[in-house]
């Protein structure tokens, strides 16, 4: 097991660096959309803060190409301010002078949120040069941004080479609980799985046929699997170089004894009709194109998951953004939520939905992760996390 904050000792004026995963929605000014992750972090934070440790938070935001003022992480400091009165500062930069010169002027105690880490070019090089300035700054390093440990970064890596260090308290929740789901599951154990994107999804779906009972496929890449089991797509979305692969996953099941179940029935829409007047078809023909699960596919969906005694869900299960189509993944979000199952739901667009569907709350447990929750599934661990120091028994 590795080490956590918990585990720190002697922390009173100690410099912490937290690698946190601020990575929030943004509107086109800049304005954040939902804190989740800001608040995932916050017990850490209280945690270090309390033992009077100096806390210094290292974050990315979004995918800039330099400095942009609307990725900065300014407005998350003024919303951390709220939950830590007199105790939250900001520096613009996150190596040089400024920020050592804020590092020097921190009390016991104190919060100190460096801007946009990837502002620096060096970030996503894994620079070690650049990852040595950032160490100058501190004292002990923490990875509590598990949506991001699957990335071999300079402020979440090569940190982690440079400095005594742990995990936090939302990194080590994420790892209980999946490592729970994928070393011994409450059975039966039903995997629900969407999105676009069938070739990011194979080796988790190998991996989870190894472990789970029953695997729900929907979303876009559905339509791949659906083709490579013969039936008609007509022009849904489908991944050709992956239909032999899909194929592949299908016979896996098949030689496993697993159930892997794909949609009967969709919500589609006509592209030749102006007016894009949905219909609920059993079979695709002409130029239709499937957004949606249909009510056939929700029951039969529905009826594994009231059985489940652990389920995880990873993407929707259709357009569910459009509200033509959020139907289906709104409907099997709340079979989960009224399901006895402990219940997992991981990757951006699926804890989206989620809340979208008021039904949050019912949720046992929401991963932060979206491609890390899909490393951890394949692999067992992340990188990142790899290179974290074991606890001593």
């Amino acid at each position: 097991m590795k080490r956590t904050v918990k585990d720190l000792v002697g922390l009173k004026g100690k410099v912490v660096l937290v690698r946190v995963d601020f990575n929030v929605p943004v509107d086109d000014n800049g304005r954040i959309l939902d804190y989740t992750r800001v608040n995932e972090a916050k017990p850490t934070i209280k945690y270090l803060s309390e033992q009077g440790a100096k806390v210094v938070l290292l974050s990315h935001l979004g995918r800039p190409e330099g400095f942009d003022i609307r990725k900065s992480l300014w407005p998350i400091a003024l919303y951390l301010m709220k939950s830590f009165p007199n105790k939250v500062y900001f520096s613009n930069h996150v190596i040089g002078p400024e920020a050592e010169g804020r590092v020097k002027a921190m009390n016991d105690g104190d919060i100190l949120l460096l801007e946009n880490v990837r502002f620096y070019e060096e970030e996503e090089k894994c620079d070690m040069s650049f990852a040595r300035k950032i160490a100058k700054l501190g004292d002990i390093f923490v990875n509590d941004a598990f949506g991001v440990s699957h990335r071999k970064h300079a402020s979440i890596y090569a940190l982690a080479r440079l400095l005594p260090n742990a995990i936090g308290l939302l990194m080590e929740k994420e790892i209980t609980h999946l490592t729970q789901c994928l070393e011994s599951p409450n059975r039966p154990f039903v995997a629900i799985i969407g999105g676009a994107k069938v070739k990011d999804k194979i080796k988790m779906l190998k991996k989870l046929l190894d472990v789970a009972d029953t695997v729900l496929l929907g979303g876009a890449m559905a339509y791949t699997f659906l083709v490579a089991s013969g039936t008609a797509v007509a022009s849904s979305l489908t991944s050709v170089e992956s239909i032999m692969t899909a194929k592949e996953v299908l016979d896996y099941a098949k030689s496993k004894n697993k159930k892997l179940l794909l949609p009967v029935d969709h919500v589609a829409v006509r592209m030749s009709d102006k007016k894009e007047k949905k219909e609920i078809v059993d079979f695709m023909i002409d130029d239709m194109v499937g957004y949606d699960i249909g009510p056939k596919t929700v029951k039969l969906y529905s009826e594994e998951i009231a059985m489940a005694g652990q389920i995880l869900w990873n993407g929707p299960l259709g357009k569910y953004e459009d509200e033509r189509f959020k139907e289906g993944t709104f409907k099997i979000a709340k079979a989960i939520a009224e399901s006895k199952a402990f219940s997992i739901v991981g990757g951006g667009d699926s804890v989206s939905a989620v809340k979208n569907s008021g039904l949050a709350g019912k949720i046992n447990f929401l991963s932060t992760g979206g491609g890390a929750t899909l490393k951890f599934i394949e692999e067992g661990s992340l990188n990142c996390v790899e290179v974290i120091q074991e606890k001593i028994k």
